[in-house]
């Protein structure tokens, strides 16, 4: 395998300009709409926005992957209705500052150190992709979980809000990029 491909990106598109824009435009298209699908689950609806942002990470790498999502909160940032629970629930800064704000901080974060760990090939074994995604998802609760706090008061049971019901989600979309990531090396090494 070639050495400059060592990421999901590189394979499919070789580097350049051009690919980088396409590739983060069209990131920040799939974290739109996978924060507009949601799924039933136990105990609240479920997303597929974290998955989306862990996947983005990994498969760009943190440079392009860190700026998908910023290009995603920039868009969210000028008004576009991107995030779940927009347009109900406010749109732009506005909301970016409410209660929600750290998770949205959490997935810049977290595209950057999954995206980083792909490019030491941690996105090749459902060992090392199960452990990436468990960090990622626990730098994205965890920012969102602080950032709470502070709109709410850290005097409220902020992880019983921001993350107990969001932990069974959190499982499936580790388990089932851990099993996308791999799967999708394995499948690209015999073509």
């Amino acid at each position: 395998m070639n050495p400059s491909q060592t990421l999901l990106a590189d394979r499919v598109w070789s580097q350049g300009l051009v690919r980088n824009i396409t590739l983060a435009i069209v990131g920040s298209l799939a974290l739109w709409l996978s924060a507009k699908i949601h799924v039933p689950f136990y105990p609240v609806p479920m997303t597929m926005q974290t998955f989306a942002v862990l996947v983005i990470g990994m498969a760009y790498g943190w440079r392009l992957g860190g700026a998908t999502v910023l290009l995603y909160l920039a868009e969210g940032a000028s008004g576009l209705p991107v995030f779940s629970g927009t347009p109900e629930r406010g749109i732009g800064f506005a909301y970016m500052v409410g209660p929600t704000g750290g998770y949205l901080l959490g997935f810049v974060l977290a595209a950057v150190v999954t995206g980083f760990l792909a490019e030491r090939q941690w996105d090749r074994r459902v060992s090392t992709t199960l452990l990436a995604m468990t960090l990622g998802t626990a730098i994205i609760m965890g920012t969102g979980v602080l950032w709470l706090g502070a709109v709410i008061g850290f005097d409220k049971d902020v992880l019983a809000l921001g993350v107990t019901p969001f932990l069974l989600g959190a499982v499936f979309k580790i388990a089932l990029a851990s099993a996308v990531l791999p799967l999708t090396w394995h499948l690209l090494k015999r073509h």
